[in-house]
């Protein structure tokens, strides 16, 4: 593989993202999908970001800004594309965003079964925070 190119998703992207993570990512989220993605770039467009080759999507990154905090969803590399740096690549994409929105510390999700996602939160120098949980109620 040779270059890539990091840039934030567009609608056109959306069926190839979600074909994306259908691969490459661990679990699945209530937001996967056509709508909840056109969503996510209609509201904040630069927050999906992209690493693509020829067209294809190579690794994946939602760098959420609320205004207040921020939050890393969805960091996924293509079985067939990791361990060549697209993972940090990425992550510096998505924490040059927050700096320059005024954001002072990301946080990530991660699932606690991904021991492959665990070993590389921790290499880009994450930390588990044990006195927090986190708890959800889906909207009707």
């Amino acid at each position: 593989m040779s270059e890539y190119e990091l840039r934030a998703a567009v609608p056109a992207d959306i069926g190839a993202v979600l074909e994306f993570w259908a691969e490459a990512a661990e679990g699945t989220s209530i937001s996967d999908d056509r709508a909840g993605v056109a969503r996510l770039l209609e509201r904040d467009p630069r927050a999906l970001i992209l690493a693509v080759h020829e067209g294809a999507v190579l690794g994946t990154v939602i760098a959420g800004w609320d205004g207040w905090r921020c939050h890393l969803y969805r960091l996924a590399v293509h079985p067939s594309a990791r361990r060549r740096g697209i993972g940090g690549a990425l992550l510096a994409a998505a924490h040059a965003r927050f700096e320059e929105l005024g954001g002072r510390r990301a946080d990530a999700m991660v699932l606690e079964h991904n021991e492959l996602g665990q070993s590389a939160w921790r290499a880009a120098g994450y930390g588990r925070e044990e006195q927090w949980r986190r708890w959800t109620r889906p909207l009707a």
